[in-house]
């Protein structure tokens, strides 16, 4: 199985969402474009947050130096994006793919995230709450549909809001998966702790 990680914007907590389901699954790992953070990457943060032995790590396609936009970063290396050179690597394993952004974050002047999900792809949404966070998640769950792209469900992150989660739910009829926390911090141990919970759903995915 290959999920795909997508968030409702920036910071909402795709990664994280990300290394419980790859501890939950004990899958690989592969984030296609990483623009920033170079020193500490996302990959380096998966790798430091999971505790079990069968993940693999798979290198980027792109590591950029600039935290900003793919096309912007990529511009400012004094390069361009294109989704023919970003080939899936090749696993046996459950994959889990991090995107970068939202999904019409733009990866050139034609393409943005939403392209690197390929057809066999089920995509989990992150919706993290905010004043807005209604609108980015149903606008960003409206676009997966009319893209037909599989939705496997959504995780939502921070406090719990139920008027905000419920509307979301019985608007989209999207699975609910789970909810991560405003925790104090995120180690290897939180996230076994959230795999845990997780686990059964995102089984059931699979």
């Amino acid at each position: 199985m290959k999920l795909f990680i997508t968030g409702i914007g920036t910071d909402v907590g795709k990664t994280i969402t990300s290394a419980i389901i790859t501890e939950a699954l004990e899958a690989d790992y592969w984030k296609p474009i990483q623009a920033g953070d170079l020193q500490f990457s996302d990959s380096d943060k998966i790798q430091s947050l999971i505790s079990n032995s069968k993940t693999k790590i798979h290198a980027n396609s792109y590591a950029l130096q600039t935290p900003a936009s793919p096309h912007l970063a990529a511009a400012l290396d004094g390069i361009s994006i294109s989704t023919q050179t970003i080939i899936e690597p090749n696993t046996t394993n459950h994959l889990v793919v991090e995107g970068a952004g939202g999904v019409f974050v733009p990866l050139n002047d034609t393409e943005t995230v939403m392209d690197l999900i390929q057809p066999d792809y089920n995509v989990i949404v992150v919706s993290r709450h905010y004043l807005g966070s209604i609108n980015h998640t149903l606008l960003t769950i409206e676009a997966l549909k009319n893209r037909k792209i599989s939705i496997a469900g959504i995780v939502f992150s921070g406090d719990e809001y139920p008027s905000t989660e419920s509307i979301i739910l019985s608007k989209t009829g999207v699975t609910f998966l789970g909810r991560i926390d405003n925790e104090p911090y995120f180690d290897q141990n939180v996230i076994s702790y959230y795999a845990e919970k997780f686990k059964e759903n995102i089984q059931r995915i699979a």
